[in-house]
């Protein structure tokens, strides 16, 4: 079992946003084949934890991506691949995106590729060709897909690591050719061509530059598929460097459908070397006519018009071939041959064969892929930074990215607000904060907006005001930004600019991703690093060196990055930098940093003094991302680092309790190719540490002697940052935005004697009074699925979760129960699964009882919020009882105090008690002149009967003047109101939604009026309490000397 049976008490929570319809049942939920195995019969706990749930935050706001295709003949259908965030497909042109890789694989993707002639046959290689500082490598290879998407098989090439292009033979799907580009950061033989003509069974490399240079493009002629273009490119990353072009780079040619290749770089035309990456387009139209984009000291545009036996530059624009490692994408027209796309910052166009060309924007800069339907031109699809989107008039319009979840985020922090916020830098875009829950059905837009610094930030929300917020960027920017007066303030540590320097140019090495963070024990104090530790009190208006140089900073490692023929210094590779910065909350003056050359320091004393504490037994040149001070011992942390820049994908974290001086390796259980970036102790279980890898979530129960898979619904995706708030943790991911567990209680309270427990009810956690905040459905309504345009809510009320080890007995009865200072307020009944259950109490209580046909204006029928306090649930299964005790908090938001919202409960309780005894009064009246109607038309023109008659007209007469005075009779529609007076009935339904459209006491006025109206309800009940006591007796008194039916009104 994979999810949690939930039930939840429906009464009065129906949200309705948009056109979305957002029911409430939770159970539904895909079978993950990618989901670690079931735990063995004996792990009871991990049976349990197994079934708690990550929920999708958000933002709606597309990431990086790589590829992107369209099908032939079907205008509204597309593939996109995003980078970390799996394989997504688009029916409806682009409106909505759903992942279809969830399950099967996820991660990074280079290439995604479908059969023209069998359109349900799909080709997925994942590792992107975007080989920016964060890029994310592939592991395992290439997938395949033969019903458009629903399930998938692997089909090897494992070892690629990076897939820059896939082309199918257009007439058979078993032929396919991939441009594997190979291991990014190390010297590797899995590169270059790879061919298979039976699926994917089997692969043979059919072209093979060398161990450095991998094959990063591919082009065919659509027409004559034995003729063919490909391109090498000898790329490499370091941490602290990046490397294009050189040996091995160069442009391939093939006629004999890729079974041998030709080296055509030094042909006639072609620019000399160094050459660095290539793009190639055979022109669908003529395929003499071929394109080359090419990174070259006398780079640019290439044409061929003799099928790349000659060829001549016919643009060398700069900001077509700008920052050519991370572009470098060139397009043939399907149907004019002088037209031609080359992708850069900006998407360009060609309408004369590469002569000129046009800047034009989609809705997304830094352009990684285009798609042009062969049947027609207009019709497009593109990949950039911002997901992917669709034209279908050629790029004049495109749908927007402002619908896919891929965003990729470097950190994640959280604020005081209420609710809280959580924040993070997306890659390419803006900073985010957003609210980890909505007060209506979802998280949509309106609940996130930008907020300080720029897309490489680290964030630090001031913990005094979380209004104010520090945030950084690239060049060792950092702003401070006030957004209630909606001003911001550059306070660099050192404000001089470095772009375009080498590291060595710099007095203080800002790395590309600095740490910003403020002290847990002074709120007056900011921390920002270089390779100094510097700190402010004054909101950076003046900041102080508290460190020596705490890295390695060996000059060999300080250089320029870039080269050997384009140079790009961001700061993305200044290494020897001050990487992570905690300081303990639990030991003042207590402060660790890591750096990304493999230094630890620490120091006890607030700066004065540091101590190398790095461990021999690390390697040298460990990257420190993350550093957490042990909530239970002092002097303890854990460390986690990475190698992967240097081809090394072990996971690597570390524990200390003694302030360094010794250091234990915790990764057993970790599998060697998930390398780690986080590690987080929980504040509330000794030994309780959560571990984010590049494929996945990990915990561990024992101080990492040993971790298992804590996945669950969370899609394979690399985890950047973890961060735990209020008994929840949320994961920063780097190609699905956020992510959350809602309820770490239950994590806390496990153990395997509750764990072997047949059924155990955890103690609850205390519960905000929030209205709204319930999750919607996972489909349906006229909207559609509410889940591809928002994210997912956190559920509102009280959350009571118990869990069923196996089967009940047939027949056995299951409830649960609510009490409020000894009352039972709330009963359920249960149908529990075997694993972990959830109830899901709306904190209302009942509503005013109606009656058939009531029509009234502004007026509300809706049962009070349960005040503020204690509660007990009690789990009824057979005869056996459980009980616990949580809390309602009032929500901080409104000011009011406990005894202020318990007063405007027993108002409200009150009203509807009224309402409820009026609304029983005018029913008694409805029936009693239902069957004296029926009495009449029976003795109807007899006159034995006319005093009967008489006395049942009197009678009747008297029940109306009094159902009048209680409710306007003469409405019959919505608006009739304003058109006939309300009567005693609306005007306290009034006063009820009135009292408790808020979280406040009833004013002085509305009890006045409470006290007035109920004053004249009584008069009249009190009235027909006097007919029913004694004119009804009388006159059945009356007809019963006649023989005659009396009239009975059944006691409620």
């Amino acid at each position: 079992m994979n999810r949690i049976k939930t039930t939840i008490n429906h009464f009065g929570l129906l949200v309705l946003i948009g056109l979305v319809f957002f029911a409430f049942d939770t159970q539904a939920q895909r079978n993950r084949k990618n989901s670690p195995p079931p735990p063995p019969k004996q792990d009871l706990q991990a049976q349990i934890y197994n079934d708690i749930q990550w929920r999708s935050i958000g933002p709606f706001r597309g990431g990086r991506a790589s590829s992107v295709t369209g099908v032939p003949g079907k205008p509204n259908l597309y593939y996109m691949g995003a980078t970390g965030g799996g394989v997504w497909k688009t029916e409806n042109g682009g409106e909505t995106w759903a992942n279809i890789s969830d399950g099967y694989f996820g991660g990074s993707i280079g290439a995604v590729a479908v059969s023209e002639s069998d359109n349900k046959v799909i080709y997925v290689g994942q590792g992107e060709q975007t080989v920016r500082g964060n890029v994310s490598s592939g592991f395992e290879g290439m997938w395949k897909s033969t019903d458009a998407g629903k399930t998938w098989q692997n089909i090897g090439l494992k070892d690629g690591m990076h897939v820059g292009r896939i082309k199918i033979h257009p007439e058979n799907a078993d032929i396919v050719w991939v441009a594997v580009m190979g291991d990014l950061f190390k010297s590797s033989e899995t590169r270059g061509v790879y061919k298979t003509t039976d699926g994917g069974k089997n692969w043979k490399r059919v072209l093979f530059a060398n161990n450095d240079a991998g094959a990063v493009d591919i082009s065919l002629d659509p027409n004559n598929p034995d003729f063919m273009m490909a391109s090498t490119w000898r790329v490499r990353r370091t941490p602290y460097s990046l490397t294009s072009g050189g040996e091995g780079s160069a442009i391939y040619k093939s006629t004999d459908g890729g079974e041998t290749w030709t080296n055509i770089i030094e042909n006639q035309g072609m620019p000399k070397g160094p050459i660095g990456i290539s793009g190639v387009a055979i022109s669908p139209v003529n395929p003499s006519r071929v394109y080359a984009m090419i990174e070259a000291n006398d780079g640019g545009v290439y044409r061929s018009d003799d099928a790349g036996e000659t060829w001549r530059k016919v643009n060398s624009d700069r900001g077509l071939r700008q920052r050519a490692w991370y572009y470098t994408r060139i397009y043939a027209d399907t149907k004019d041959v002088d037209k031609l796309y080359v992708l850069n910052v900006a998407y360009h166009t060609s309408t004369d064969g590469g002569r000129t060309f046009r800047g034009r924007n989609a809705p997304h800069g830094d352009h990684h892929d285009l798609w042009i339907a062969p049947e027609d031109n207009q019709r497009l699809a593109i990949a950039d930074d911002g997901g992917a989107q669709v034209s279908f008039n050629g790029g004049d319009a495109w749908s927007t990215d402002n619908n896919q979840p891929t965003a990729q985020f470097y950190r994640v922090t959280t604020d005081n607000h209420f609710p809280y916020r959580i924040y993070g830098a997306q890659q390419d875009n803006s900073t985010v904060r957003i609210n980890h829950r909505s007060f209506g059905g979802a998280i949509t837009d309106n609940d996130w907006e930008s907020t300080a610094g720029g897309e490489s930030a680290h964030l630090a929300p001031d913990p005094k005001n979380p209004e104010i917020v520090y945030g950084g960027s690239y060049g060792g920017l950092l702003i401070r930004q006030d957004h209630a007066k909606g001003i911001s303030r550059n306070i660099n540590a050192w404000p001089d600019n470095p772009m375009g320097h080498g590291a060595e140019d710099y007095k203080y090495r800002f790395q590309w991703n600095f740490p910003i963070v403020f002290s847990p024990n002074n709120p007056n104090k900011l921390y920002t690093a270089s390779n100094h530790l510097h700190a402010s009190t004054n909101e950076g208006q003046s900041w102080e060196l508290i460190s020596p140089d705490l890295t390695r900073a060996e000059p060999d490692k300080l250089g320029k990055s870039g080269g050997p023929i384009t140079y790009d210094d961001t700061s993305v590779e200044y290494y020897a930098t001050i990487f992570a910065v905690t300081e303990s909350p639990y030991e003042n003056d207590l402060i660790w940093t890591g750096s990304d050359d493999g230094l630890i320091h620490v120091t006890r004393d607030g700066g004065k003094n540091w101590e190398n504490v790095t461990s021999p037994d690390m390697p040298k040149y460990l990257m420190i991302n993350s550093i957490d001070a042990d909530p239970f011992v002092k002097g303890g942390a854990y460390v986690a680092g990475t190698q992967y820049k240097l081809g090394d994908y072990q996971p690597y974290l570390y524990r200390t309790k003694d302030y360094g001086k010794t250091w234990t390796k915790i990764t057993t259980g970790i599998p060697k190719d998930y390398f780690t970036r986080v590690v987080r102790a929980d504040p509330k279980r000794a030994g309780l540490l959560y571990a984010g890898t590049e494929r996945g979530m990990f915990i561990s129960f024992d101080d990492g002697n040993s971790w298992k898979p804590f996945q669950m619904n969370l899609p394979i995706v690399p985890i950047t940052d973890l961060t735990i708030k209020d008994d929840n943790l949320i994961a920063a991911t780097q190609g699905r935005a956020f992510w959350m567990i809602d309820d770490l209680t239950i994590i806390h309270q496990l153990s395997d004697e509750v764990a072997s427990k047949s059924v155990h009810m955890f103690k609850p956690m205390d519960a905000y009074r929030i209205s709204g905040g319930f999750r919607f459905g996972r489909g349906g309504g006229s909207g559609g699925d509410a889940s591809l345009l928002y994210g997912e809510n956190k559920p509102g009320g009280a959350v009571i979760y118990y869990n069923v080890k196996e089967a009940l007995a047939k027949g056995t009865k299951v409830s649960m129960e609510i009490y409020r200072n000894g009352e039972k307020i709330e009963t359920a009944t249960l149908r529990p699964e075997v694993g972990l259950n959830s109830y899901n109490w709306n904190m209302m209580f009942e509503n005013a009882e109606n009656f058939e046909g009531n029509i009234m204006w502004a007026a509300s029928l809706r049962g009070p919020m349960a005040p503020p306090g204690e509660y007990t649930a009690k789990l009824i299964v057979g005869d056996e009882v459980q009980e616990q005790k949580f809390k309602l908090l009032a929500d901080p938001r409104y000011g009011s105090t406990d005894e202020e919202l318990v007063r405007q409960f027993d108002f409200l309780i009150t009203v509807r008690d009224k309402l409820t005894e009026t609304h029983r009064a005018i029913k008694d009246i409805r029936e009693a002149r239902s069957q004296m109607n029926d009495l009449m038309s029976k003795i109807k023109g007899e006159d034995r009967y006319k005093e009967v008659v008489e006395a049942g007209k009197a009678l009747m007469e008297k029940m109306t003047k009094i159902e009048e005075a209680l409710y306007q009779t003469k409405n019959e529609s919505g608006q009739d109101p304003l058109n006939f007076p309300i009567r005693l009935n609306n005007k306290l339904a009034a006063l009820n939604g009135v009292v408790g459209s808020g979280h406040y006491p009833p004013t002085a006025q509305a009890e006045e009026v409470r006290v007035e109206l109920t004053k004249q309800i009584d008069a009249e009940l009190a009235k027909l309490k006097t007919i029913m006591q004694t004119d009804l007796p009388a006159f059945n008194d009356l007809v019963k000397q006649k023989s005659v039916d009396a009239i009975v009104i059944k006691k409620k």
